[in-house]
């Protein structure tokens, strides 16, 4: 498929890491443009380390040691992947100016190895706003997909964060944001909303048969696929898994140590390739988004998964985020007998009207018309167009239109 855009060297400093995390919306829109393009995808420089006490301190340690020993691969979906040698420390300014250095170097090195060069800039972390400014880039797009600010997984300074995220905003030629309070509350005139998208066959399509490990557990299954992090509700889950034993709850993806619960309707899968989700989807009988709802920065997320849970068809139950809140289908829980009823609801009364209805909202949402909008935006930037000439062109929404849920 021609996504609108061939023949450039498109580098992306990523906010996650390609070998470890579910994918993200640049992840999926790369992997399209890397068939036409040169893409070289950058793992996430981090807003620095969490705290020594944090309980996840040596986890990410061991999990970003994991990638270094890659340190420049390519991927099956044909780009190139780098995970470069800096310090996490962005408070200093001495270390600051070394990692700089560090990474003018490397990137360098990268993008000759790669006959790179002049390269669209994708960036997607404010941590990268150093050497974004040193790459000699054609186009920067800056694109932000959280309150950044409000992230307590690092243990930089707000105000730092919101220096980075200011500079980068300047600097760019395009802000793409990705959520759509974020982009609501936005007030640049360059910005325009970039909305989360799905594979949809991949998660329509049944799969022939369930995987073993999810096979064996009992249903009805209450299925989340995703992080297993600080944004998830545990007192929830407990109480719920206490009150109602025969539901089964399972947990897909990295365990963070945060979450501590031992009960045996509770079941804690890992993480699994993201082509094999299909093979669990089967199993579930409702997904749930158990999110903490006392979280700044969990209220402004736009959870890609809340589109694959949809594409399914199955019955989808989420704390109230801001993202879905008018997205007919979800069942929107704010207290845990709302959680428990929704279930039972969905468990009993759901039907093949309602399923056709969650599947109508994310068809036509998929991944290969981002790839599209994306790839006509860069291409009339590249041309000389104004940003909202080709913001026009690519059928984004800009900033200065109503978005509509």
């Amino acid at each position: 498929m021609n996504y609108g855009l061939a023949g450039e060297s498109i580098v992306c400093f990523g906010g996650e890491d390609w070998w470890y995390h579910h994918p993200h919306s640049k992840n999926h829109i790369l992997k399209r443009l890397a068939k036409q393009n040169r893409v070289l995808f950058v793992n996430s420089l981090t807003l620095g380390l969490p705290s020594v006490s944090n309980p996840d301190f040596f986890l990410k340690i061991r999990r970003k040691f994991k990638s270094h020993l890659r340190w420049l691969k390519r991927a099956p979906e044909g780009l190139v992947v780098m995970t470069p040698f800096i310090f996490p420390l962005f408070s200093s300014p001495i270390i600051r100016r070394l990692n700089l250095f560090l990474l003018i170097l490397q990137l360098r090195l990268a993008m000759f190895l790669c006959r790179m060069r002049n390269p669209i800039l994708w960036v997607c972390i404010p941590s990268a706003a150093d050497v974004a400014e040193h790459l000699d880039a054609k186009l920067m797009v800056y694109q932000v997909s959280d309150k950044y600010d409000a992230n307590e997984d690092s243990a930089l300074s707000r105000q730092v964060i919101r220096d980075l995220d200011e500079r980068l905003k300047r600097k760019a030629d395009v802000v793409l944001y990705s959520g759509r309070k974020l982009f609501e509350e936005s007030n640049l005139s360059k910005g325009c909303f970039l909305e989360q998208a799905v594979d949809f066959d991949h998660f329509a399509t049944p799969a022939p048969r369930a995987a073993e490990d999810i096979a064996s557990i009992p249903r009805p299954v209450l299925c989340y696929f995703g992080a297993i992090d600080y944004v998830i509700d545990t007192p929830l889950i407990e109480e719920v898994a206490r009150r109602r034993p025969d539901w089964n709850w399972v947990f897909i993806g990295l365990r963070s140590n945060l979450v501590q619960i031992q009960l045996p309707n509770v079941h804690f899968l890992g993480p699994k390739p993201y082509s094999d989700l299909p093979s669990y989807v089967r199993q579930a009988d409702v997904f749930v988004l158990p999110w903490r709802q006392d979280n700044v920065f969990v209220s402004y997320g736009s959870a890609i998964k809340i589109r694959e849970y949809l594409a399914t068809g199955k019955p989808v139950v989420i704390a109230p985020l801001y993202e879905y809140l008018n997205t007919p289908g979800v069942r929107i829980y704010r207290r845990v007998d709302d959680f428990i009823d929704h279930v039972e609801d969905a468990l009993h009364h759901d039907s093949p009207a309602d399923r056709q209805l969650r599947q109508k909202q994310v068809r036509d949402c998929t991944w290969d018309v981002r790839a599209l909008q994306v790839g006509a935006l860069f291409r009339s930037l590249l041309m000389g167009s104004t940003v909202e000439q080709a913001i026009s062109a690519s059928q984004l929404t800009a900033a200065t239109e109503t978005v509509v849920s």
